[in-house]
């Protein structure tokens, strides 16, 4: 069972920045698909931005531009910097790993509030 452990989320004024991590107890190479999802309060849990094991990238249209998301294979950490946040961005962060139906894991999930 691969354990994902995700920090950085919090409190932010409009146009700031932060960096959300998910620290993956087993290498990141393994997957196919690594991802950042978000929820917001009575909506469906959407994909913010994805990554393939050679490296192709999928954003969302509402964060292209803003968002970037990167991994580190020395320490399998995956990571999402989001930059001119906005209010609309405020949800729950989750990131995922995906290799196969069998093989699909997420994290606990941490809170982004965008608001001044």
């Amino acid at each position: 069972q691969v354990q994902l452990v995700q920090s950085g989320g919090g409190l932010v004024q409009p146009g700031g920045s932060l960096r959300l991590s998910c620290v993956a107890s087993e290498n990141l190479f393994q997957f196919n698909v690594l991802g950042w999802y978000r929820q917001a309060p009575g909506k469906q849990r959407d994909l913010v931005a994805s990554m393939t094991k050679i490296g192709l990238t999928n954003y969302a249209d509402s964060v292209k531009g803003r968002f970037t998301v990167s991994s580190d294979d020395a320490t399998d950490t995956l990571y999402l910097h989001m930059n001119n946040l906005k209010p609309e961005d405020t949800a729950i962060y989750y990131c995922r790993l995906f290799k196969s139906a069998n093989s699909d894991y997420w994290g606990q999930g941490t809170q982004v509030t965008v608001a001044s």
